[in-house]
């Protein structure tokens, strides 16, 4: 990437929207972690409670929170710090520069496919039939998009991802499996980021589509007729099975699995290697497998973590138990 000449505290204090508690003219010209940044660099700390790490770092001025008191440097106080820093590494750094412009000559298009103006496909890359891509995307190297494969504007794509490939669709009869037609296809709307490995199955009967804005980690499995609603993250290597329906705003973290015809509500958000196997309404934090409210999963993982103990005094019980009705069984009615 790219860096700028450097800005002044003051010029970046108002590209990034911060209030700025130092020296104004003071030059910044790159951004760094707390723990490695130096003079002339920007950091920022989201948390409040590593306030102390301020009394450490080389950087020239850090991104907080609004909220945070300290004297300690240059200071930049922000409503959403991380969304402030990333403003300051875009206007410091830039986006990575592509190092092609348009279709590469190894690419395979169809001819009856259509690739909207601006777009680039990387080396490797296979457009099948019929599929209409938009403008101003990029298919890195060695993407694969099937047949009729309907993609909108500024959709990126990361290497070896696959779009539109059969879904998992089998009807077993006398012992055999029997494959089944999916004849339906994938949308993927505008702003949409695919990652690495990533798979998206074509729907059997209904679309499987990915929401605006929506963004996809690396080696997701997409199941067939599956949606995804707005603005949507999924992390590395979520599972979803067939025919979910998933609102906007949804967060699912890394290895998250759901189970197939499950309705997941707005704004959930799903804990790493969580289980979906029964639907969740709108809102709300989960966690566990079987997934389930986070307040009641941390009671229930307070208790599993004292299980071993816990059955160690059930054990001791049943056996006093068993020692009184011993020496009850032991006790003869006295003679008059």
């Amino acid at each position: 990437m790219s860096l700028t000449s450097g800005l002044t505290l003051k010029e970046l204090a108002a590209e990034i929207g911060a209030e700025l508690t130092g020296d104004e003219s003071v030059i910044i010209h790159s951004a760094n972690t707390l723990e490695d940044a130096g003079p002339g660099q920007v950091s920022f700390l989201a948390n409040p409670k590593y306030v102390k790490q301020l009394e450490t770092t080389r950087a020239s001025a850090v991104v907080v929170n609004a909220g945070v008191k300290t004297t300690v440097g240059n200071i930049l106080r922000a409503k959403d710090p991380y969304y402030a820093f990333t403003k300051a590494v875009v206007r410091l750094h830039g986006y990575r520069r592509l190092p092609i412009k348009g279709i590469h000559p190894s690419a395979y298009i169809d001819p009856t496919a259509a690739i909207g103006e601006g777009t680039i496909v990387f080396p490797g890359v296979y457009v099948g039939p019929g599929t209409k891509i938009g403008r101003d995307c990029v298919l890195h190297p060695n993407v694969v998009i099937y047949e009729d494969v309907v993609i909108g504007d500024r959709v990126i794509i990361h290497a070896c991802a696959c779009i539109g490939q059969d879904g998992f669709g089998f009807a077993t009869h006398a012992g055999m499996q029997h494959k089944i037609p999916q004849i339906a296809t994938v949308i993927i709307e505008d702003d949409v980021e695919v990652g690495a490995c990533t798979c998206i199955d074509r729907g059997a009967l209904a679309n499987t589509v990915i929401g605006k804005g929506s963004k996809l980690s690396n080696l997701i499995a997409f199941g067939h007729g599956s949606t995804l609603g707005e603005h949507s993250l999924l992390v590395g290597q979520v599972g979803i099975a067939g025919s979910v329906k998933i609102g906007h705003h949804v967060t699912m973290a890394g290895q998250v699995g759901v189970a197939g015809h499950l309705h997941i509500g707005n704004n959930v958000v799903i804990a790493a290697q969580s289980g979906i196997m029964e639907d969740l309404p709108e809102q709300g934090i989960y966690i566990g497998a079987p997934a389930m409210p986070a307040l009641q999963a941390r009671r229930v993982y307070s208790i599993f973590t004292q299980l071993p103990e816990l059955l160690k005094r059930v054990k001791d019980l049943e056996s006093k138990v068993e020692e009184l009705g011993t020496e009850d069984d032991d006790e003869t009615p006295g003679e008059d």
